[in-house]
């Protein structure tokens, strides 16, 4: 019986916790078979390279963020409401994991303000993200101008929330979140 691989996954999951660890310079093969528990060889059974490596891990970012959250979404029907609904809670309950945590996609917007491809990425997923709240807010708001400021404030809150350490008066900061989640589906 021969040896078991380390699965193609577990190496792009091990380079998103480098990437958020120490950004995209500490994604390296060595490190990464260490952090494993196995040798670096069985890493090129997958991938040519480095630069291999880091574009599966886009694309393994790009697809948890983007159309695996949408799927889940569509995936229980409902109105658009409902559907907000949804995704607000996805997003809230998203553990702070090598893809799908905040914490990643904050060393990606990072790593996109020194590599252009990179940035080009990030523009696609959030464009991708605008466009599926347009699409909701849409159904139930008939203001396009409405509907462009619930979009940019829902993912504006979203990432900036993990930036502000200021109080919030005498609510916490679940309360605010809440009383921002009734404000965008009102």
């Amino acid at each position: 019986m021969g040896a078991t691989r380390t699965p193609r996954g577990k190496w792009i999951e091990e380079g998103l916790r480098a990437l958020v660890a120490g950004g995209p310079e500490a994604v390296r093969i060595e490190v990464l078979a260490q952090s494993l528990g196995v040798s670096k060889g069985g890493f090129y059974g997958y991938f040519r390279n480095r630069d291999a490596l880091l574009t599966e891990m886009l694309d393994t970012w790009e697809y948890e963020v983007a159309e695996s959250v949408i799927e889940q979404v569509e995936s229980g029907g409902g109105d658009a409401r409902a559907r907000l609904e949804r995704l607000f809670a996805i997003a809230a309950a998203a553990t702070d994991g090598p893809v799908r945590g905040i914490t990643a996609d904050m060393a990606i917007r990072d790593w996109a303000r020194r590599d252009a491809a990179v940035a080009e990425r990030l523009r696609r997923v959030d464009n991708r993200r605008m466009d599926y709240l347009r699409s909701l807010f849409s159904a139930f708001c008939p203001d396009e101008d409405e509907v462009e400021v619930r979009c940019l404030l829902a993912v504006s809150v979203r990432i900036g929330n993990h930036f502000s350490a200021a109080d919030n008066g005498k609510r916490s900061r679940a309360e605010v979140m809440e009383l921002i989640r009734q404000r965008l589906l009102a």
